[in-house]
């Protein structure tokens, strides 16, 4: 009898570390998705987001906030500049370059079509505002290829801290985005939230509309897109995914407009 009850005191002990070591693990693995998921959030929640996954395209879809769009036009700061006026951008076509990754690009801005975003720009090359600033994210995705850039850090999108504006202006109500547009990155679902950060379409893009619409199409590159893709574009990511930081720090030296 005593074996017995020792055989049965061992057997109830083994249930109960079995039953724990399972709970452990099932705990484990839970966090460790979590902290994956977040990690994926945190570095794409700013920006054109991504595609819908489609037989050639397997990204994902980003999260995004729910926040609505509330258009504002009274100023607020960051980095010591303003948000200007739309009259800033005349009503006109206004012509320029940048130099990204050292490959020297012809650009025009709408002044007409997106005067608030033109008059952003506008402001900011006069007051040397881009130079210094990086290119901190590059997609290969089959539907949408675009640089982001405006950032002063080489591999985060972290938006500016107080500067914001809206609403969208001149988005596409197809969605699609020619190579060579120019146009305004902001936070998902919040049509309000962009500042300077601009993003180069370097192939032909579909880039779909999110609960605030589209994204600001500002302009286009005239000159040095192939250059740009050959140059920087096309060495792909650090992690050598579709979507994340170049593989080489790409650095916006010069930006000048008249």
């Amino acid at each position: 009898m005593r074996e017995y009850e020792a055989r049965q005191a061992l057997h109830a002990r083994q249930t109960t570390r079995r039953l724990r070591d399972n709970w452990i693990g099932i705990g484990g693995g839970a966090l460790v998705i979590a902290i994956a998921m977040f990690g994926v959030w945190s570095y794409s929640a700013w920006g054109p987001g991504q595609p819908v996954p489609t037989p050639d395209a397997t990204a994902t879809a980003e999260p995004t906030p729910t926040a609505e769009p509330t258009p504002t036009a009274e100023p607020t700061t960051g980095d010591e500049l303003l948000v200007p006026g739309p009259e800033l951008a005349e009503g006109r076509l206004w012509t320029g370059s940048m130099t990204v990754g050292g490959v020297d690009l012809g650009i025009e801005l709408d002044g007409a079509l997106a005067p608030q975003a033109t008059a952003v720009l506008v402001q900011a090359a006069e007051s040397g505002w881009y130079t210094g600033k990086y290119c901190p994210r590059v997609t290969s995705y089959v539907t949408m290829q675009v640089l982001q850039c405006g950032t002063a850090t080489p591999d985060s999108t972290a938006s500016e801290d107080g500067f914001r504006f809206g609403p969208i202006e001149n988005a596409p109500e197809d969605d699609q985005y020619p190579a060579g547009t120019i146009a305004m990155a902001r936070v998902g679902g919040d049509g309000s939230s962009m500042g300077h950060q601009i993003f180069i379409v370097t192939a032909d893009s579909q880039i779909p509309s999110d609960a605030a619409g589209g994204y600001t199409v500002v302009g286009r590159v005239t000159s040095g897109l192939d250059a740009l893709i050959s140059g920087v574009t096309s060495l792909g990511t650090a992690s050598g995914g579709e979507d994340g930081a170049p593989a080489q720090a790409v650095q916006i030296t010069a930006f000048t407009i008249q």
